[in-house]
């Protein structure tokens, strides 16, 4: 909650507080111990700008119907010296605050004091966030689903550094265990094939197919040559991979780059392998007794540990042999550890080495079963599952003309992220993947997202930005400087379309914190269009140059508090904030 905000609420509780006082001293309340209410924001403004339950709250204590009650309190309140002009009784005694200027002239003035820290808050007090986001395999391109992931992620990395959390971005590199061993062998038989003919070496179905492999494996082949197509096979791939392996993730940081993506944190799997944290957690879950051995692989007790800790949430035998439980590999027969091993090893990392306060993965929607498993995991080494906080993200639809587009015009195969940003400006991009919250599918259309013009919801946010540039700079010609204007002259602004804009600039704060705590960084899109779309209605029905000096400056100070304002969440989202369109 805003300062202004909590100032304005502990103001009403102070009044109410006096007001039962002299109601208590006139004799008409008795002196009773009286419970706590509640202060809210209505969801109307018809019903005042706060509510208060305090009839409701203390109806038992005093043994009065709540209306008598409330119409008591609004005898004896005293609002002068408050940001609040008038309080009404409603319904069954709801007491409704209506705010007055100086509490518009104050939000005003608080932009114009906090600049470009405005919407910063201390929320977070400090505690330490793992942001991991994108995580793509580095054996093949980005695809849609990295693309929707990345720009939620970042914005969300920057939705809770303005709440007042130390994030942390991270991107966890896939380098061990099975997929790179195919990505090996892919590359091998890539290589092979360019000196013995595609048809001497055949391919395997659950390989990778991708032309980046046979890329890769043409570059190595120009370096190298023939000279490791004799070697042993296990020299030969390792070569292959030490080779590929750097190009792709380099390729990769290029591109998330691009994104505007910067992390804190490449971490590597082997890492976990070559410290032998791996080692130790399996250790862990070892002594533990949550494991056992069989076909020469080693097992987890997931069974065992789910069914416990549904019991506990109070599930049924029934419902828990719906969920056909089963346990998992955590070593194969050959000896390679599973994601799932190396997975528990990694957050108990996070967790418990590096002593984040949480951790927050994005994760695809197809890993929906994985959640369960990793937090009991967690939990049965001893690691605080509840901190860690899995968001699942829906896939994407591209469409162009109506129609679903899967297929890039520029290659003929699958859209990737590069693709999308060669398309599509990067602006476009963020901020649609940010339109909806991550729980939901969503549908990008291509034709809208490069259209200029106010169906576009990015443009017309951005048009918002430029039109109040515009606005200045012409103000300026005509030798109009803005000046600071007294808190008297900002109580003028009192149209509704004056009040209700300067309503949503008072909310900034309070949405970003509610964005942080519900990982949700489209209410933060969504203020912004609300944002844009309010000054648009205000801009035609107040008029700025109106002649009048004093009302004039209190509009144009208006306009920059609403300029900063889309300054600071545009850039919050890496959107560029143009000056002129």
């Amino acid at each position: 909650m805003s300062l202004l905000a909590k100032a304005a609420q502990d103001e009403i509780r102070q009044a109410v507080l006096d007001a039962a006082g002299r109601a208590v001293a006139a004799g008409t309340l008795s002196a009773e111990p009286l419970s706590g209410f509640n202060i809210e924001v209505p969801a109307m403004r018809l019903n005042g700008d706060f509510s208060a339950n305090v009839a409701m709250a203390w109806a038992k204590d005093l043994k009065l119907p709540p209306r008598k009650i409330a119409e008591l309190i609004l005898e004896n309140l005293d609002l002068s010296s408050t940001f609040f002009e008038r309080c009404e009784v409603a319904g069954p005694g709801f007491m409704n605050f209506y705010l007055n200027g100086s509490y518009y002239a104050a939000v005003l003035k608080d932009i114009m004091a906090k600049g470009e820290h405005y919407g910063r808050s201390d929320f977070g007090q400090g505690k330490k966030i793992n942001v991991e986001f994108v995580s793509a395999n580095p054996t093949g391109p980005m695809h849609m689903g990295n693309a929707r992931g990345g720009a939620l992620g970042d914005c969300l990395a920057a939705v809770l550094d303005y709440a007042g959390y130390a994030v942390s971005r991270e991107f966890y590199v896939n380098d061990a265990g099975n997929q790179i061993d195919k990505f090996a062998l892919s590359l091998d038989i890539r290589d092979q094939q360019i000196f013995k003919g595609e048809g001497t070496v055949e391919l395997p179905e659950d390989s990778y197919h991708g032309e980046d492999i046979l890329q890769r494996a043409r570059e190595f082949a120009e370096i190298h040559g023939d000279r490791f197509l004799n070697a042993d096979e296990a020299e030969r791939r390792k070569a292959l991979v030490a080779y590929a392996l750097p190009k792709n993730l380099e390729a990769m940081r290029t591109n998330l780059e691009k994104y505007r993506i910067e992390y804190d944190t490449w971490f590597h799997e082997s890492t976990l392998y070559n410290n032998g944290e791996l080692d130790e957690t399996l250790n862990i879950m070892k002594d533990l007794n949550l494991t056992y051995e069989k076909d020469g692989a080693l097992w987890y007790k997931n069974i065992e540990v789910m069914t416990a800790d549904f019991q506990h949430a109070g599930k049924s035998a029934t419902e828990i042999e719906k969920l056909e439980l089963k346990d998992e590999v955590l070593i194969r027969a050959n000896g390679n550890p599973t994601y799932f091993a190396a997975d528990i090893a990694y957050h108990r990392n996070k967790l418990s080495v590096r002593g984040f306060d949480r951790a927050i993965n994005i994760w695809g929607a197809d890993h929906h079963g994985h959640v369960a498993r990793m937090k009991g995991a967690l939990d049965a080494i001893g690691v605080d599952g509840s901190k860690l906080d899995i968001i699942l993200m829906q896939l994407v639809r591209l469409t162009r003309d109506g129609e679903v587009v899967k297929m890039s015009k520029r290659t003929g195969k699958a859209i990737t992220l590069v693709d999308l940003l060669e398309e599509i400006p990067i602006d476009a991009v963020r901020f649609w993947f940010n339109l909806r919250e991550p729980s939901s599918q969503m549908e990008f259309d291509l034709d809208l997202a490069v259209e200029q013009s106010a169906k576009n919801p990015v443009y017309y946010c951005q048009y918002a930005h430029a039109r109040i540039c515009s606005i200045l700079t012409k103000l300026t010609e005509q030798n109009t400087a803005p000046r600071e204007c007294a808190s008297t002259e900002l109580e003028r602004l009192d149209t509704p379309e004056e009040r209700e804009l300067i309503s949503h600039l008072a909310a900034l704060t309070d949405e970003i914190i509610a964005a942080a705590g519900n990982y949700d960084p489209a209410r933060i899109t969504r203020y912004t269009i609300d944002l844009a779309t309010l000054f648009h209605k205000f801009y035609n029905v107040c008029r700025v140059n109106c002649g009048e000096e004093s009302l004039m400056q209190s509009r144009i100070t208006l306009c920059r508090c609403v300029q900063t304002v889309l300054f600071n969440v545009l850039t919050m989202l890496k959107i560029t904030v143009p000056d002129t369109m």
